[in-house]
């Protein structure tokens, strides 16, 4: 992609976020999309055939961004320019979290939350599945590991939700902590 494209697909996905801030997804057409980013009818579907296709791709580079950050501790974002990497995947995510790029809380709390945070929730299966399960599991190993992949992922959006509502007084080293006493024991 040259830089015009990728710029026009960033004017899209701004756009496209701003206004689910204040509008649920069903609610939003693309010519509301089309008027925020100030482009062209064909330039849009140049990049998306559809609303939902734009949908899947915001949702994609976000968590995917965000999860692949936590994987992989050397991008940091300057996070840790006075203080060591955290050991705890789950802590690295927490503060990528914390620095919210693109708004990323403000879509996980946002009228349109629930599509967030499925994708969000599919992108942190992927995640515990090659980080955790499928490596040192020494208890239940007779529960399916379907399940205790759909437990932890779910257990840590559910604790993201209660930190947003908390208005994020707890640290992610807390959040961290907390969430590894209770998911350790299982694992």
């Amino acid at each position: 992609m040259d830089r015009r494209q990728i710029k026009t697909r960033q004017a899209i996905f701004s756009a496209f976020v701003k206004l689910l801030e204040t509008k649920r997804y069903e609610k939003i057409t693309v010519q509301e999309i089309l008027d925020e980013a100030n482009i062209g009818r064909s330039t849009f579907y140049a990049h998306f055939e559809t609303k939902d296709e734009l949908l899947k791709a915001v949702c994609k580079e976000l968590f995917g961004h965000i999860i692949d950050s936590a994987v992989d501790k050397t991008h940091t974002h300057g996070l840790y320019s006075n203080k060591e990497v955290p050991q705890s995947v789950f802590c690295h995510l927490l503060q990528h979290l914390q620095e919210n790029d693109n708004n990323i809380l403000g879509l996980l709390s946002c009228e349109s939350s629930e599509i967030f945070l499925r994708y969000f929730k599919d992108s942190l299966n992927e995640l515990i599945q090659t980080q955790f399960t499928n490596h040192n599991r020494k208890q239940n190993q007779d529960l399916p590991q379907e399940f205790l992949v759909n437990h932890i992922s779910g257990s840590f959006v559910e604790m993201v939700l209660w930190w947003l509502k908390d208005k994020k007084t707890h640290t992610p080293e807390e959040l961290d902590y907390y969430f590894r006493a209770v998911i350790e024991p299982i694992l």
